[in-house]
């Protein structure tokens, strides 16, 4: 199926959005760091086959979508606004949330917070706000995290991601991949370019740096509830940055939760492993996937 790229509206921003499928039922697609939509186009088609119109929009700061200034654009609430106010522009009348890295934890925040309603949530690779504040207490978790504090410093980080057409970023891209197999050069070239556009590792960087000063610490003072649409997690057991034990204790925040970790696949699991995520996303949006938590996708 064709992929139509576009600009759409949203809390008062423009999101570079690639879409695939047509309909009243949505798909939307959120990207972490420092990724890009089109990490979703193995996805979007199959999402479309199965009657969704699948969205994937660059969030701010992001590809071709708004980039405002400042660390406090970038907190938990405006970013959560973007996605209701996204879902409000499509006129949808339900909605599929599908997150992964960063784009993963809003996922989380937004089906806790019940800002919109949701009749399935599939977290690719991202930790559960309560569960990874556990895990980052932990020396295993701690260790992989350390560019957490990193990104804090001012100038230095942007200075260092962005010098030689953001060199140092696909080269940190690659590393995490852990194989060669998982980005082609030209994908490389392709994320080094984006992320080479005027302002956007500053925008970028500052999803940490407004995190840190008011997103998620603030967030965290609230009590989560219990997420109670159906919820797939899918993991890729060979994550250089988040651990698995990230995983731990999240039934007690999601009452229907299926677990589906690969084995050896890295943290870029959707790009890496694209037929296996597909067929388990296909089989969970069917109701034919096992709910039991499953060791390996086969």
């Amino acid at each position: 199926m064709e992929l139509i790229k576009r600009q759409v509206l949203a809390n008062g921003l423009s999101f570079e959005t690639f879409e695939c499928g047509v309909g009243d039922r949505l798909a939307l697609c959120l990207h972490g760091f420092p990724s890009h939509a089109t990490c979703w186009d193995a996805q979007l088609p199959m999402l479309a086959a199965l009657g969704y119109r699948a969205w994937a929009p660059n969030q701010r700061g992001y590809g071709g979508s708004s980039r405002p200034r400042g660390a406090a654009a970038y907190a938990i609430a405006p970013l959560l606004e973007d996605i209701a106010a996204i879902i409000d522009a499509s006129a949808a009348k339900s909605t599929v949330l599908i997150g992964h890295d960063w784009g993963g934890l809003l996922a989380w925040f937004f089906a806790a917070r019940r800002l919109r309603p949701l009749d399935a949530l599939i977290i690719l690779n991202a930790p559960h706000p309560a569960c990874a504040a556990v895990a980052f207490r932990r020396w295993r978790q701690l260790r992989k995290g350390w560019y957490l504090a990193a990104f804090q410093i001012p100038i230095l980080p942007d200075a260092c991601l962005r010098f030689n057409r953001a060199w140092l970023l696909g080269r940190v891209m690659a590393a995490v991949a852990g194989s060669r197999a998982v980005f082609s050069a030209e994908r490389l070239e392709f994320y080094r370019a984006e992320a080479a556009r005027p302002g956007a590792v500053t925008a970028m960087l500052n999803w940490y740096r407004g995190m840190v000063r008011g997103g998620v610490p603030r967030e965290m003072k609230a009590v989560f509830p219990s997420i109670e649409v159906p919820t797939l997690v899918i993991w890729g057991d060979g994550d250089a940055v988040l651990d698995s034990s990230c995983l731990e204790g999240l039934d007690r925040y999601v009452a229907n939760l299926t677990e589906s970790r690969l084995a050896g696949v890295s943290h870029w699991v959707q790009e890496e492993a694209p037929e296996a995520v597909n067929a388990i996303v296909t089989a969970f949006l069917r109701k034919t996937l096992p709910t039991a938590r499953s060791p390996q996708a086969v």
